[in-house]
């Protein structure tokens, strides 16, 4: 798996194909036709009935956490854009904490948000102003284009996982996890480069053509990354995972959507800077 978050995680971690895990113990008698009947026409059971993860649980925890997110970061950067270097200190660490948490924690889920939220509000505000027209004043709103895009690319992501249009096979996961484990090398080399060597505000290899080639390319693996929360998730509901793990799977989807977001972001701020 490529996100740490459901790779580290029994529950999600199967592939297609391997024995699935029992999260209930079923019954060994086989019902008759009027058992057959009645449970036919019994109502839909609930998690509260069953105990186990559902998609709705997994979408109503997400969109909590992309609503608190956004309502955060739009706080941070009316009021304290500057402090965004401590959400991003502390949204690192509680990531990493959350990643390898064999339980999940609402309450570290909730706090990562929260610091991702103040992360996102100031540097979402630096990334605009390198988009300011000093002669009229204007920015380019390329912070709502980066939602936009953002949003765009998970129902692209979506839609093409769900009409078997891009399967998780072995293939496409290797790929994805030498392109990501790549990705991250050439990230830290640039990231110290910038210490020693001028940029553009990037560092020194993400500037000019090269930069905007390396930003669509992590784009791009951001969005596989997408197709590869979907398939742990599915694996996840079809295994019977516990209610509980919604937490777990929506903290995933929220990683990979603020990578996603800060990629596209980072992309409109090369093409629109002045």
């Amino acid at each position: 798996m490529s996100n740490p978050v459901f790779s580290n995680s029994q529950v999600f971690g199967q592939r297609r194909g391997a024995a699935p895990v029992a999260y209930g113990q079923a019954g060994g008698v086989a019902a008759d036709a009027a058992t057959l009947e009645q449970m036919y026409s019994a109502p839909t059971a609930t998690t509260r009935d069953t105990g186990r993860m559902t998609y709705d649980d997994v979408i109503v925890k997400t969109g909590g956490l992309l609503l608190l997110l956004i309502v955060v970061a739009a706080a941070t950067w009316q009021l304290a854009p500057g402090i965004w270097p401590i959400g991003m200190v502390v949204g690192l660490v509680l990531g990493l904490v959350n990643s390898f948490k064999r339980e999940p924690s609402p309450a570290l889920i909730v706090a990562y948000t929260v610091a991702e939220g103040v992360f996102l509000g100031g540097v979402s505000l630096a990334f605009q102003t390198m988009t300011l027209d000093t002669s009229t004043g204007n920015a380019q709103p390329i912070v709502l284009q980066a939602i936009l895009g953002t949003f765009a690319t998970f129902g692209a992501a979506l839609f093409l996982y769900k009409s078997g249009r891009v399967r998780v096979t072995p293939k496409f996961t290797r790929f994805l996890l030498i392109a990501l484990v790549g990705y991250a090398l050439f990230s830290l080399v640039n990231f110290g480069l910038s210490f020693f060597m001028a940029s553009d505000g990037f560092g020194p290899l993400r500037n000019g053509a090269m930069g905007i080639g390396v930003g669509l390319l992590a784009v791009g693996l951001a969005a596989m990354s997408l197709i590869m929360d979907f398939d742990a998730i599915e694996r996840g509901v079809r295994q019977g995972a516990p209610a509980r793990f919604a937490w777990t799977a929506a903290f995933g989807l929220v990683v990979t959507l603020v990578w996603l977001y800060l990629e596209i972001l980072r992309l409109l701020a090369m093409f629109n800077r002045n």
